[in-house]
């Protein structure tokens, strides 16, 4: 029998890819961002099961700033930087799903 423990590890970067074919359209390529594979429970059951609406723009838009990274695990949506909308919706989508594996 596995012990608990052993699966308790440090987060690890991981590359998700916006590979819809819209995206590959607009872009000419997919478009690639980095994501820990693990968060605590509290910040993934904040979000988990919502959609973005104007009710909640705003927390939308601060869990996109803090989940979306480079290879380096820098966030991407920094000071006055922030990704088009299409693009920021469809990165927290797959966010979410990576996260629900």
């Amino acid at each position: 029998m596995k012990k608990l423990t052993e699966l308790a590890v440090a987060p690890q970067l991981i590359a998700v890819a916006l590979d819809d074919e819209e995206t590959i359209e607009e872009f000419g390529d997919s478009l690639e961002f980095y994501v820990y594979d693990r968060q605590p429970i509290e910040k993934f059951l904040k979000f988990a099961g919502k959609t973005a609406d104007e009710s909640n723009m705003g927390e939308i838009i601060e869990f996109a700033k803090e989940m979306i990274l480079d290879e380096n695990g820098v966030k991407v949506m920094v000071e006055d930087k922030l990704l088009p909308t299409g693009i920021m919706t469809k990165a927290i989508t797959k966010v979410m799903e990576t996260l629900g594996k």
